[in-house]
């Protein structure tokens, strides 16, 4: 006799709700699936918090930082949706990357969130180690431009 196919009840990668036949409000589960998707797909954090803002607005992403609390308490490390007057928690995936703009700069998820902070700036030195040391800032200057790390202001 044949084994009967077994569907899993959420996607692999992101944990999405997936629909079954039959299944009573399928609205639902499709609208969950559409808000995560919509958190998810424009890669960006409003900042990382230890627990939820006062006055959160439908739509604002957060990461959830390693010391959670309130409303977040057992969410370390995930992304934190708001749906619908509620949070939608997102389990963090290896290589997964947001931009927090609070920080200004991109995090990364690598069995936790990284971020890239800037070099210490150089101290002493010759005429040749001036020249490099302009290098470098401008090579700094633009990484900061673009997000990938950090200002040190």
């Amino acid at each position: 006799m044949a084994q009967p196919i077994s569907y899993p009840s959420t996607t692999a990668n992101t944990d999405l709700p997936l629909l079954f036949s039959g299944q009573a409000q399928k609205e639902f589960v499709l609208n969950q699936a559409f808000a995560a998707i919509d958190a998810l797909i424009c890669g960006v954090v409003e900042a990382s918090l230890d627990q939820p803002p006062t006055a959160p607005v439908d739509g604002a992403c957060y990461r959830v930082g390693a010391n959670p609390a309130g409303e977040w308490a057992d969410h370390a490390d995930h992304i934190a949706a708001r749906v619908g007057g509620a949070w939608h928690f997102v389990n963090p995936r290896e290589g997964m990357e947001f931009f927090d703009q609070s920080a200004g700069r991109r995090i990364i998820f690598r069995s936790q969130w990284d971020e890239a902070n800037s070099p210490p700036e150089a101290q002493g030195g010759t005429v040749v180690d001036a020249e490099a040391r302009a290098t470098l800032a401008a090579l700094i200057d633009t990484l900061e431009g673009v997000g990938i790390l950090g200002s040190t202001i």
